[in-house]
């Protein structure tokens, strides 16, 4: 009998064994599928996080003081408005007895076609010329992209383009076909003008040879190819620039149809959101030198393009250079670090919807993780975006093979020993330990080749492609700046030359709003700011909170409209496009003698009265809607008090403890 019991209870363990085999089998296989299943839906993991918010949303329809320091207009900049129209009198409307047509090719990522665009159909009315609609180098010469759009079409909308500039330059969709054979075997004159080209330089060395030849060729590279201050009888010529890029220039409508689903779902239940820039990019931080604000191989990467860019001639400077020096006089950007900082000083609270633009943060998400840790509700379009929303954008491509990686020869250890004394003083990685081999991830990152090549690999056909939905991003990104409720830039008006993504953000939010909250930081002044309270930057003293919010209050505000107007404005004119492109409500008899508009403005540029008289209508039916029980400012002792209690109630992400990849 106890045999018998002993058998019975081994065949009871066997079978509970055998069902927890089962059900754990059944409970991997049920994971997986979830995990496959949900997949598309992770990268809506933002959108859920700001539900989290809703129960700390004032839903009583009163915006108090608190919230219009953080999101209301600039008052001191209402009375500026868009007014890009023609005023001199006659205006001439192109017709189709001119000198000939202009074509042109456009190298250079997002700034520098929506600059030279710009330019090129001010270049067409200077030389009463038809204009063929210019080529974007950066998608024709990518393999395998998309069919459905082409060159200009992949970007921008060649209809609207056309009909926008009716009334100002004849724009063609390609040469006649009588004249196609004659570009094809280079018959005509070819132009590689720069962009501090003069007016006259296209009167007096392109005009002659465009009315002999009828047609000529622009060849753009350098960002541009015009100047940007204009003499004052061209003044025409400038607002023309501002109907360019403000009206004739529209997205497609794929790119618009999910940049407006971007800007819905980051103002989904009412809340207002902040764009922010880095401007982290490889060629502008090796431009001015800030290499050592990085780690590793970065550093390595920006050195390397900084010798390239010195033995072109771009640089005439050393190759190494103090970066904290540079960074001390405003040449290299703020860190996402210390824009989360300025932001906690203005009194942004932690679930503060942020909207990362910039398609390429050099750095990877190594350097956003501080902002990240201050700002859990940082998204960029890969977290509001699903992958077949973007996968529409770019259209049908041809598939390629994975760029494959091929080990150099191995090298002895007396040839290693000559080359690493040979490299000199730069800044290099580390040599792993002798005893530790080298792993091969870390020869087959997008940066391995650095640690065994002195020269970077050539471009692979993914890389164009790669480089042709770089402006998709850009373009999404850019019409999300547009919209938002604050804009602050980590790197604009870096005096290189260059157009930047931020200070064309910031130029389009000065024509279409200008009081729209938008940040134009001192750099200078901010970092010696953040050096005088190292020791305590997430503790700061109240002084320097009340220094920092008194700077960027007054970079909104006339104060930094002055400041672009010095500085801004000679290098990019699209970055600053007062005073010709807009008016302003403010009779001159009424403006404050030495203000920053008066000094602008002069005594001229008044609205017209019927501009005038639509915008008090408007005006005083949103006065109206307000309580007037809110209109009392409080004062910044108490706004210091409610944002300290703010910061204190935060609640992580459910993803922020989650390790990240330093090297993504």
């Amino acid at each position: 009998m106890v045999w018998f019991e002993r058998i019975r209870m081994k065949s009871k363990i066997k079978w509970a064994a055998l069902g927890g085999l089962v059900l754990s089998f059944a409970s991997i296989m049920v994971h997986l599928f979830l995990a496959k299943s949900s997949a598309s839906l992770v990268q809506y993991g933002a959108i859920t996080a700001f539900t989290e918010d809703l129960n700390h949303i004032d839903n009583s329809g009163r915006k108090g003081a608190g919230y219009r320091r953080l999101w209301g207009k600039v008052n001191a900049l209402e009375p500026l408005q868009p007014y890009a129209n023609p005023r001199s009198i006659p205006y001439l409307v192109p017709n189709g007895k001119n000198n000939g047509f202009v074509y042109a090719k456009i190298h250079g990522g997002f700034e520098n076609i929506r600059t030279s665009i710009c330019d090129l159909v001010t270049v067409a009315r200077l030389l009463n010329a038809t204009l063929v609609i210019p080529e974007i180098q950066e998608s024709t010469q990518s393999k395998g992209i998309s069919s459905k759009f082409k060159s200009f079409s992949y970007l921008y909308d060649e209809d609207l383009f056309i009909a926008g500039l009716a009334s100002d330059v004849i724009v063609v969709k390609s040469l006649p076909p009588n004249l196609k054979e004659g570009r094809i075997k280079k018959q005509y004159p070819i132009f590689r003008p720069k962009s501090s080209s003069s007016p006259n330089f296209y009167l007096n060395d392109v005009l002659p040879k465009l009315k002999s030849a009828k047609v000529i060729g622009l060849i753009l590279t350098d960002a541009g190819c015009l100047e940007s201050i204009l003499p004052s009888s061209l003044v025409e010529y400038q607002r023309l620039r501002c109907r360019v890029a403000f009206h004739a220039l529209h997205f497609r409508a794929e790119i618009v149809r999910v940049a407006h689903q971007m800007v819905e779902r980051l103002r989904g239940s009412g809340q207002p959101y902040l764009a922010y820039h880095p401007g982290l990019k490889r060629d502008t931080l090796a431009y001015h030198g800030c290499a050592e604000l990085f780690q590793d191989v970065h550093t390595e990467l920006i050195q390397y393009r900084r010798a390239q860019m010195i033995k072109r001639g771009v640089i005439k400077e050393q190759l190494i250079v103090d970066s904290y020096t540079r960074k001390a006089n405003g040449s290299c950007p703020l860190m996402p670090e210390e824009v989360g900082l300025l932001l906690r000083a203005m009194g942004y609270p932690p679930r503060t919807r942020i909207y990362l633009a910039g398609s390429e943060a050099f750095g990877g998400q190594r350097v956003l993780i501080p902002l990240r840790a201050m700002y859990a509700n940082l998204v960029d379009r890969t977290s509001l975006c699903s992958k077949h929303e973007l996968s529409n954008i770019i259209g049908p491509e041809t598939q390629f093979p994975a760029d494959s990686f091929e080990f150099p020869p191995t090298k002895s250890a007396k040839q290693l020993k000559e080359e690493w004394d040979k490299a000199g003083p730069r800044p290099r990685p580390l040599p792993p330990p002798p005893d530790r081999p080298i792993y091969r991830h870390e020869k087959e990152g997008w940066y391995g080749w650095i640690a065994e090549k002195d020269s970077e690999p050539d471009p692979s056909p993914n890389y164009f492609r790669d480089k042709a939905h770089r402006l998709l991003w850009d373009a999404l990104d850019y019409i999300v700046s547009l919209e938002a409720d604050a804009f602050f830039p980590g790197f604009d008006n870096d005096l290189s030359g260059w157009p930047d993504f931020s200070s064309l953000v910031m130029g389009h939010r000065l024509y279409k709003m200008a009081s729209s909250r938008t940040y134009r930081p001192n750099r200078k002044y901010l970092t010696e700011l953040l050096n005088s309270t190292s020791e305590h930057l997430y503790h700061p003293p109240r002084n320097w909170t009340l220094k920092v919010r008194e700077h960027l209050n007054e970079s909104m505000s006339e104060d930094g409209i002055l400041h672009g107007f010095r500085q801004l404005k000679p290098k990019s004119f699209l970055s600053h496009p007062l005073p010709e492109c807009s008016c302003t409500t403010v009779k001159s008899a009424d403006s404050q003698k030495g203000s920053g508009l008066q000094i602008i403005y002069g005594e001229q540029n008044e609205c017209p009265l019927g501009l005038e008289l639509g915008l008090k209508t408007v005006g005083s039916q949103e006065s109206s809607d307000d309580d007037p029980e809110t209109q009392e400012d409080e004062t910044e002792t108490e706004l210091l008090d409610s944002d300290e209690n703010s910061q204190a109630d935060t609640i992580p992400s459910s993803e922020q403890d989650e390790e990240m990849d330093p090297d993504d």
